[in-house]
């Protein structure tokens, strides 16, 4: 496919996908054609001349130890967490490479049979030369979400912009899964973000956002396109900025 960079608004992007959404219709574990889809969608804006890095959770597998009954120590959870993206990443890195495209993980925690240790010059280099950048681990410290790795992550990298898949269209002032009547912004301010206690991203990551003035996209994953519009500059789902 032939690369149209002129077209594009963002030429190096931070994609954020929640491990739930991996799930699919499931509750848990990993759904092969959710993955499938998401890295059609990814193989297509990678062939358009976008440089893509990926942060994907893992809470399709594992959410760390945050339950009121979960006897658990919370840093042994969270490590737990960690390891259950390192699971998600390499299945994406795996469905990506039968498409064709290349790619490399890299892994906040040093496990080098799995995973390329995170080197931030590495990472960069591996985006000028057309690799998909998969970043698993988190930030490979417990007590933060990997919202906050791949706000870091993006800094670190010179993304341009963090687009946040999700299974809504946007950002409501209420749950619009439960009601009806929820009213969807078109753009927020990161203050506002923050001040009205949005569920865009945690408080972390949005202050990263803010502090380097890097904008957060969220949109809807399940409308086929979406990534590639985000890229594109064109008008959906919430802008944040």
């Amino acid at each position: 496919m032939a690369k149209t960079k002129s077209a594009l608004k963002y030429k190096r992007i931070m994609l954020k996908i929640s491990g739930e959404a991996l799930a699919g219709e499931k509750k848990s574990g990993i759904d092969y054609d959710t993955v499938h889809s998401i890295a059609e969608e990814i193989r297509d804006v990678h062939d358009m001349g976008v440089e893509v890095a990926v942060v994907v959770g893992g809470g399709n597998i594992f959410r760390g130890g945050r339950g009121k009954n979960f006897k658990i120590d919370r840093v042994v959870g969270d490590y737990m967490g960690m390891l259950a993206t390192i699971i998600n990443a390499m299945a994406f890195q795996d469905v990506l490479e039968q498409m064709g495209v290349q790619t490399r993980v890299l892994s906040a925690i040093e496990m080098k049979e799995l995973a390329e240790p995170f080197i931030r010059r590495r990472a960069q280099r591996h985006l000028e030369k057309g690799r998909v950048v998969i970043f698993g681990g988190g930030t490979g410290n417990p007590y933060f979400t990997t919202d906050t790795a791949a706000a870091l992550r993006a800094k670190e990298i010179g993304a341009e912009v963090v687009l946040k898949a999700t299974k809504v269209s946007g950002v409501y002032d209420r749950d619009p899964e439960l009601d009806k009547g929820a009213k969807k912004f078109d753009e927020l301010s990161y203050i506002d973000v923050l001040n009205k206690n949005l569920k865009v991203m945690d408080s972390t990551a949005i202050s990263l956002c803010m502090d380097n003035s890097i904008p957060v996209i969220v949109f809807n994953m399940n409308e086929k396109g979406n990534i590639k519009k985000a890229a594109q500059g064109k008008n959906i789902g919430t802008i944040v900025r």
